[in-house]
Parts: C-alpha cells; structure tokens; sequence
C-alpha cells in the first residue's frame, strides 16, 4: 500500500512542477522573473527525480536495502539541486522588486550555498552507506538552512514593503518547507514515521511554485 501510495503522490510531484516550470519557461514573455521561475521549477522537479524515482522503483521491486547505493546518490545530487533552487529564487528576488547592488546579500548568498556542495562532497556523508552518520547530516544542513532563513527574510520584508499580495506568502512556503525538512534530518533514523514529513514539505514546495504560476497569469 505504500509502495502505490508514496509512488502516486511522488509522479503527481514530479510531472506537476516539471510541467508548470516549462511552462513558465515558455509563456515568460519577457519577464525574467518568471524565466527564472521556471528554471527554478524545472531544477527542482529534475533534482527530486534522481532521489524519487530509485526510491518508487526500490519500493515497488525488491526494497530499500537493495537500492542503497543508488538512493545515495539521489540524495547527493538532491541535495546540490536544491541549493541551486534557492539560488535562483534569490534572483527571483532581485528581478520582482528590481533590486541593485545588494553585493554583501549576494556574496552572502554564494557564499553559504558554496559551503553547502562542498560539505555535501565529503566522503563522510556516507552517502553510499545504509546508515550515514548524523553529524554530517547536521554539518551540511547549517549553511543551507541559513541560506533558506536569509531567502526568508528578503522576501518577507519586500513584500510586505511593496504589498505584493501575489507573493506575500512565499516566505511562509519556505518556512514550512524547513520546519517539516529539519525533523526529518534530525529524528527520522530513530523514528522512521517522522519520513512522512517529507510529504507536508513537498507540498509547500508545490506551493511555492504555485506562487510563480498564478502570479505569472494573472499578469499576463
């Protein structure tokens, strides 16, 4: 039953920001924003996919154990892609409310996402083990979990101070996204219930999406 059930809502996921990152590629007219939108759409459905797909496939088959190394090197690659997600919606940033300058945010931004992928690199993640150790869990998670409350605070302040209605609640959809993720990072080896955290957090990175393609629509 969860092998169906976690397989479906993970092909929803999948096809679903897929496609409304290329259409957003597609229908920007323009608007660099909602390019990058896309892009940032696109990165994020085609990164989940190297951890989703081995996990359906080793759900659906033979297990989890037999699928070890290759779940391994989803998580990796997730992992870079989703630094490479909030790079761009950094940008995004920048291109809605048509910042300038800004160089300390950005070295800021690149900064933390460049300790993220090297902390990711190190061989003691374990990535290829059944059971990689938490410390590193943690140690790669802190400048990405900075980089997520930096993204945070620029969009909840910019909105607010330009009363952009249309993204007013994309702060919150990070926030959320990190609240169900950090449980997971944390607790999930030793309660393995608190995984089904992942789906809130998927969902709010639906949401996310969701923001771009109605804002784009409606301006359109």
């Amino acid at each position: 039953m969860q092998a169906i059930t976690e397989t479906l809502f993970d092909a929803v996921y999948l096809i679903t920001v897929i496609t409304l990152g290329i259409t957003m590629m597609r229908k920007s007219g323009g608007h660099a924003q909602y390019r990058l939108f896309g892009i940032m759409a696109v990165v994020l459905g085609l990164g989940d996919s190297f951890h989703l797909v081995p996990r359906a496939l080793a759900l659906c088959t033979t297990g989890l154990e037999n699928y070890t190394a290759a779940l391994g090197i989803g998580k990796l690659i997730t992992s870079i892609t989703m630094t490479v997600f909030y790079i761009l919606l950094y940008y995004v940033w920048r291109s809605r409310y048509h910042i300038s300058g800004k160089k300390k945010i950005t070295t800021a931004v690149y900064l933390l996402s460049a300790l993220r992928i090297i902390l990711c690199l190190f061989p003691q993640n374990g990535w290829l083990r059944a059971n990689p150790p938490l410390s590193w869990g943690i140690y790669r998670n802190i400048p990405f979990a900075l980089l997520g409350l930096l993204i945070i605070l620029l969009f909840f302040q910019e909105a607010k101070r330009q009363h952009d209605t249309a993204f007013r609640y994309m702060w919150l959809t990070i926030v959320l996204s990190f609240g169900f993720y950090i449980p997971v990072v944390l607790w999930a080896d030793i309660i393995p219930m608190i995984g089904m955290l992942m789906i809130p957090k998927t969902c709010a990175y639906v949401w996310t999406v969701l923001i771009g393609y109605r804002a784009m629509r409606s301006e359109s």
